[in-house]
């Protein structure tokens, strides 16, 4: 039995936790302001993360700094492969793990990491350079490629357009900042700070090049929302507004 969990221990720690790549530590802010999309056209950046590693607080706080950009949709994904370290993260998800995965397996990597910043459902870095992070959503610019979209009295409504079958997927977040004391684990003794996590994500449908109506479910209290047009599960996020 204790073999088994130091395997699986050591199996963990080659994912990533505590091992960003050198030159990975937190840069100050670049005075170039972060000037990209709008709230009905974003770049999305998804944050995988965990309270249990060590390594996440640089690559959280940097994304964190970016939460309130009008043209970025930050979300941020709490992973559960850390919990057996020694703290549960609060906010985590085996879903949201699997949407990790998902992104692995599309892209050809064998294993999944934090932290990791996804860009656009593509362009992946570590997130604990602020200045590399920034540089890279610049570049990415807002998802494209995919309808545009609109919402009116209750309804979402995808263009028509060209493009690959997409899943329309719909995003709670919650957008205050959640101060959390960690009691054990890799960052037993701090208090992090959270910003988009990310509480829900719903398959609302799908689109595939034709103009599609769907209904919009009201927002839980507190939360926020946004729609995504992904192409599969793992693949490019074409479009994406903020609600």
């Amino acid at each position: 039995m204790m073999h088994n969990i130091l395997s699986l221990l050591s199996l963990l720690a080659l994912a990533g936790c505590g091992q960003a790549p050198a030159g990975a530590a937190a840069q100050p802010r670049p005075v170039k302001p972060l000037v990209v999309g709008t709230p009905a056209a974003p770049v999305v950046v998804e944050l995988f993360q965990s309270q249990g590693c060590s390594s996440c607080p640089p690559a959280n706080a940097n994304v964190n700094a970016i939460a309130d950009a009008p043209g970025v949709l930050a979300l941020s994904f709490a992973v559960t492969y850390w919990d057996r370290l020694g703290w549960k993260d609060t906010f985590g998800s085996p879903a949201w793990t699997a949407r990790q995965w998902d992104y692995a397996r599309a892209a050809g990597r064998p294993q999944v990491a934090t932290p990791q910043v996804i860009i656009n459902g593509g362009p992946t870095i570590v997130g604990s350079n602020r200045a590399q992070l920034e540089a890279t959503i610049q570049r990415a610019g807002p998802a494209h490629g995919g309808p545009a979209i609109s919402a009116r009295n209750g309804t979402l409504t995808f263009a028509a357009g060209k493009g690959a079958p997409s899943t329309i997927w719909l995003v709670r977040y919650d957008p205050r900042t959640v101060e959390v004391p960690i009691r054990a684990g890799e960052n037993g003794g701090r208090t992090l700070p959270h910003r988009n996590i990310v509480r829900e994500l719903v398959k609302l449908g799908n689109w595939s090049g034709a103009v599609t109506e769907l209904p919009l479910p009201s927002a839980p209290r507190g939360l926020r929302s946004a729609v995504l047009v992904q192409q599969g599960t793992g693949g490019p996020i074409t479009a994406a507004r903020k609600l």
